[in-house]
């Protein structure tokens, strides 16, 4: 994992606005419409060119590809992988925090517009069907990085529990052997974005959005039971990558609502921890979750633990002030060092293709504020930034 002791690192979740362009062949292959794959590849290549190229120019530190290629960032797998081409779609039962607001609901998909990803169940066994689309993403992002060094790349993959809360179990005898047989599956991204000196950031919802999405129906031990089972069987999907190539995300669900029913993070905590990860990546700007920064402060963290707080949103179109952010920075700094934070966003700006609530440029002048605001926690900190970067 990238760190420094000159100046506070900068990064985001994963996903990012994607061009035009590249959402109408998303779109295209996600309506099962003839696609020409010669051209596809060409739309998705030129797409992470554009997209690293503008995350280098802001300052960014540790890029991505911005998910460019995927439809969502858990969706995805039923593109890679068997056992996902049962006609049986799922239809999700409302949040429980927008149960009681169907009107505010109502509202914000006129606004938004429809989600398009499809979410069928798991109806057959699950096994690898087509490597190329990760041999692609992991070609693109690393043809796409500076050579200079001044940016690292990090590619994004699922957990294993985030796809079962999306795409239900309708094979598996048990939710355990459903869990099992998508880390058997899930080691082999895991391994390869690895092996391509990449780190991994695996992204874990279910340990925290999945209990008033997904898994409602459980009772808080319940989920919390179900939530360490998840991070057991990602740690064994794990066994074989460094842990100082991992990175994981936990966030609350990446959209605006009432956010009421939110399981706090001192519930998560102790279970998160034990995930094999040198950084953990989590809300730290927005309304409802800013205020658990005392929660890191006051829990007994590992001593080579990097947090990666948000300290922009993602659901809102204000752009952060600097000032703001060093602030937030300054926060998490005091907790563990200056060299064990690096300055993140609470998630994506992109999570499902074609569809979000920021406005793409404004995206990017959020991501802008958030380099600006890392060199002012860095001059602050006593640590120069180095010349040359924006």
């Amino acid at each position: 994992m990238k760190t420094s002791t000159d100046h506070i690192l900068t990064t985001h979740v994963g996903s990012l606005p994607r061009p035009d362009a590249v959402v109408a062949q998303l779109l295209r292959k996600e309506r099962g419409e003839t696609v020409d794959q010669g051209e596809f590849d060409a739309v998705m290549r030129e797409g992470v060119a554009a997209i690293v190229s503008h995350q280098v120019a802001l300052g960014l530190d540790v890029v991505s590809d911005g998910e460019t290629a995927k439809i969502s960032y858990a969706t995805y797998i039923k593109d890679r992988y068997t056992g996902f081409e049962t006609e049986g779609e799922v239809s999700p039962k409302p949040h429980l925090d927008l149960r009681e607001h169907p009107d505010f609901v109502k509202r914000m998909a006129a606004f938004t517009g429809p989600r398009t990803a499809r979410r069928p169940c798991c109806g057959a066994a699950i096994t690898l069907r087509d490597r190329a689309p990760l041999t692609a993403d992991i070609a693109n992002l690393k043809a796409a990085l500076p050579t200079d060094g001044s940016a690292s790349g990090f590619l994004n993959a699922a957990s294993p529990g985030v796809v079962s809360a999306f795409l239900p179990n309708r094979h598996y005898p048990t939710h355990e052997a459903y869990i099992e047989a998508l880390a058997e599956a899930l080691r082999h991204e895991y391994e390869a974005i690895t092996a391509a000196g990449l780190t991994l950031q695996v992204d874990c919802p279910d340990l925290a959005m999945a209990r008033h999405t997904g898994f409602q129906d459980l009772s808080e031990a319940e989920f919390l039971a179900r939530a360490a089972l998840h991070v057991e069987a990602l740690n064994h999907a794990l066994a074989k990558v460094p842990r100082e190539q991992v990175r994981i995300h936990i966030c609350w669900g990446n959209y605006e609502g009432p956010h009421d029913h939110d399981i706090p993070v001192e519930r998560i905590l102790p279970i998160v921890l034990k995930a094999k990860a040198q950084a953990i990546l989590f809300e730290g700007a927005n309304p409802r979750h800013e205020h658990e920064w005392t929660v890191w402060r006051d829990t007994k963290l590992p001593d080579d633990l990097i947090l990666v707080p948000g300290v922009i949103d993602s659901c809102s179109n204000y752009v952060e002030h600097p000032e703001l952010i060093a602030q937030r920075i300054e926060r998490y700094t005091a907790i563990v060092g200056r060299e064990r934070v690096i300055a993140g966003s609470d998630c994506g700006f992109g999570t499902f293709a074609g569809y979000g609530k920021v406005d793409a440029g404004i995206a990017w002048k959020k991501l802008a504020a958030l380099c600006e605001g890392a060199r002012i926690a860095s001059r602050r900190l006593g640590l120069d930034h180095p010349s040359g970067r924006p």
